[in-house]
């Protein structure tokens, strides 16, 4: 032990080299000083690099399964978009098919509808020209009826005497009574 320590109190000093010759002293010699640290350095490094290894493996590993699962989620998620995308633009062009029917049966209501209108206007115009006509008719018969009753009382004046012109005019009251009886 005591060359042990004296190897560590002397590695600071180096003697001079004036010969060269084989140390046969074992543990004053580099190589068996050299082999036990190599030695202990595989033995108990070999476990704590086996386990960094192995850490470092499995970090990896790790690393590369949340990977893998990130990239199939955001696979899935890139599926789900597309297939909204699919079923959004569906739906707008269903829409816009849907829109272009409703604004063609809606111009084609409205033209009926129209038509219709102008139909209804057209009758009304017609009904009141009949109206119209009627009553103008009505109107010149009353007059031609009033003017020939005129004219007819102006000659049943000139030409009847009073007493023949009562007479008519009882007949004609007579005759006017029975037809409202008849029309009652």
């Amino acid at each position: 032990m005591k060359n042990l320590t004296d190897s560590f109190v002397y590695l600071g000093h180096w003697p001079s080299a004036g010969s060269f010759g084989f140390n046969t002293d074992i543990l004053a010699t580099n190589p068996i000083n050299l082999s036990v640290v190599f030695g202990v350095l595989i033995f108990f490094g070999k476990g704590v690099l086996n386990d960094l290894l192995d850490n470092r493996k499995q970090r990896i590993l790790n690393t590369i399964r949340n990977s893998e699962e990130l990239r199939e989620g955001a696979i899935q998620q890139l599926e789900n978009a597309r297939a909204r995308l699919r079923k959004v633009e569906t739906e707008a062009a269903q829409f816009r098919v849907n829109g272009y029917s409703e604004i063609e049966r809606e111009k084609l209501n409205l033209i009926n509808s129209t038509y219709r209108t102008l139909k209804q206007l057209e009758n009304y115009k017609n009904e009141t020209i009949i109206f119209e006509q009627q009553r103008t008719i009505n109107q010149v018969r009353e007059r031609v009826f009033q003017q020939a009753l005129q004219g007819a009382i102006g000659t049943l004046n000139s030409c009847l005497s009073n007493e023949l012109h009562l007479r008519t005019i009882n007949a004609n009251i007579g005759m006017f009574g029975t037809m409202k009886e008849i029309i009652d």
